[in-house]
């Protein structure tokens, strides 16, 4: 999980350094993998806008531009990007300027013209997932700020190793969560409002397979601007996060994802056939993926489909010929809970790793799916217009998760952790991670009776919240015991030997330890033993191994005759070891 340090703060702030955070929620079991600056260092660039384009006079490739840097007297620059063009406000660096690999701008002379700064396509500062030519900035970007400062590049790239257990935390908001739980802080964040519907557009929705998807939410926006582009700081906020823009309705889709938990689809309603239905894949289905691959269907796979065929691989990947792309107006937003069970493995089946199934397979909020699409709602009609429609919602409380209480005893807490926490500080930690507590009630004089939040899925039994005191508390923090066990000098019966001592005495006296199978030689075994019945094996080794030793004499007598036929004439043996001598009811061993 890779995010913005900036997009963190935004929803709570602690008073910790970007390594403190970082070791902070590590101790916390999300473990840091890595911590790197968003931009590698520069300096001396602004925001620019071209005033004038015209092309060189001794070179098709390159324009000469004029550029207003903020400094109040225009520069003339020499450029070779192919989007340079009069209105453009760019990122320019001034002659002295600094950029990443230890370039330094000067004033240049190309083809016979004065060049004085250089205007700067992303990959000269170092910023990735971008197109080629000119870093294009808002029409708003005040000239002659610094770019550094505008974009806010002076921020963090965390990377977590997220266990699986944890996909609550694949979010800016768990994330959140789990750090003001920790800080004791209050969780902030945008405001999620409820866009209300303009218009009475919606879609007929059929699900018939509630048990893998209780919840399935669906709304239809109209009149949306083909036009429109996704803005820098969408952008930039995806680009941290390891994610290049595709789209503006999926990159807003993949923006509620990031910050929300919840993955979202959005369909083009002019590419579908009728209404959506919610099913088990059939027989000899197939469908063509965004990534221009047929999938050939399974019975067991759970698809999104319209009234000629599927349109989407439920919670993995949606379908081509029904996305949204250049020139698209009118969507259907889709946001569903899919249980684990019915997106784990599908994805592995043909070689995808998604972000959705990656979420999906671990378990998101089955609260969240109406939270989300209200959002993303907010975010399409305010960035790129539209007329939200209403909100289809189906919602099947038989197949919905249950969070059962559970029972948290005070002396289970002592016995586990091996100190007693206070009933104060038990409740301050579990509320913090949003645990709903009773324990006002006479039958619950021994503890509490938590219910967990709906994202917590990992929270089902005691020692569940027991580790989560141990965490909050801080696993640091742990009183540390050295073991302590009474010993006491057994007395030794002086009528015994030991058997070590008597070892140690036969290899004095010059014998040597053998060590045999218990499995010997069975004609052998009834020349020793002939009043003994021995145990016969079923399947043996060998046919000199077929019967359990009722005596040590078998081993002993083979090693020596081994030994005599190697002309090792000196040798003296001894063995200790169990025989097994069959009884009316058991084999006795001795």
């Amino acid at each position: 999980m890779r995010f913005s340090e900036q997009w963190l703060r935004e929803w709570v702030n602690p008073a910790l350094s970007s390594e403190q955070l970082g070791a902070q929620l590590t101790m916390a079991g999300l473990e840091l993998d890595a911590l790197e600056p968003t931009a590698p260092a520069f300096a001396g660039v602004f925001v620019a806008k071209i005033l004038e384009a015209v092309q060189h006079p001794d070179a098709d490739k390159l324009r000469v531009c004029q550029v207003d840097d903020g400094s109040g007297t225009p520069l003339q620059v020499v450029c070779g990007a192919p989007n340079a063009r009069a209105g453009l406000l760019a990122a320019f660096a001034r002659v002295g300027a600094r950029l990443p690999g230890g370039l330094n701008i000067g004033q240049a002379k190309l083809r016979g013209v004065e060049s004085f700064g250089m205007l700067c396509g992303a990959s000269e500062l170092g910023l990735d997932g971008y197109n080629d030519g000119l870093l294009e900035l808002p029409a708003d970007a005040p000239v002659g700020s610094d770019v550094r400062s505008y974009l806010k590049l002076d921020d963090q790239i965390f990377e977590l190793g997220i266990t699986p257990n944890r996909g609550d935390c694949l979010s800016i908001l768990g994330l959140a969560r789990e750090t003001a739980a920790q800080n004791n802080m209050a969780l902030g964040g945008p405001e999620l409002v409820v866009v209300p519907a303009a218009s009475e557009a919606s879609i007929t929705v059929t699900v018939s397979a509630p048990a893998a998807c209780p919840r399935y939410c669906v709304r239809v926006i109209e009149g949306l601007n083909a036009e429109a582009v996704t803005p820098l700081w969408l952008t930039e906020n995806l680009r941290r996060s390891g994610l290049r823009p595709i789209h503006p309705i999926v990159d807003v889709a993949n923006y509620v994802m990031l910050e929300l938990g919840q993955p979202l689809h959005a369909f083009d309603l002019e590419r579908l056939h009728g209404g959506l239905e919610v099913r088990m894949a059939r027989t000899d289905e197939s469908m063509l993926g965004l990534d221009g691959k047929t999938l050939n269907l399974e019975a067991d796979m759970l698809v999104i489909a319209d009234q000629s065929a599927p349109v989407a691989l439920a919670g993995i990947i949606g379908g081509q010929d029904s996305g949204v792309k250049t020139g698209t107006t009118r969507i259907v937003l889709e946001s569903a809970y899919f249980t684990p069970e019915a997106i784990a493995g599908r994805a592995r089946r043909f070689g995808l790793h998604t972000d959705a199934a990656h979420r999906f397979e671990r378990g998101t909020d089955p609260e969240l799916p109406r939270i989300a699409i209200e959002r993303a709602s907010e975010l399409i009609c305010s960035l790129y217009g539209g007329i939200p429609g209403v909100v289809s919602e189906y919602l099947s409380h038989e197949h919905m998760p249950q969070r059962a209480p559970i029972l948290l005893r005070r002396a289970r807490i002592e016995r586990i952790l091996g100190f007693s926490v206070g009933d104060q500080a038990v409740e301050g930690i579990l509320q913090r991670l949003g645990i709903l507590l009773e324990s006002m009630a006479e039958d619950l004089a021994e503890g509490w009776r938590a219910t967990p939040p709906s994202h917590r899925h990992d929270l089902s039994i005691e020692v569940d919240l027991i580790e989560e005191l141990a965490r909050l508390h801080g696993y640091d923090q742990l009183p540390a015991r050295l073991p302590s066990a009474p010993l006491s000098i057994a007395a030794r019966p002086e009528n015994r030997l030991d058997l070590n001592a008597l070892k140690e005495r036969m290899v004095s006296l010059g014998y040597r330890e053998v060590i045999s199978y218990s499995f010997v030689d069975a004609p052998l075994l009834e020349k020793l033993t002939p009043d003994q019945s021995p145990l016969i094996l079923a399947n043996p080794i060998s046919s000199e191994m077929a019967a359990m030793r009722t005596t040590l004499w078998a081993g002993l007598i083979s090693t020596l005759k081994y030994n005599l036929n190697r002309q090792q004439t000196r040798a003296r043996l001894f063995e200790t070891g169990l025989r097994f001598v069959p009884q009316p009811t058991e084999l006795k061993q001795e």
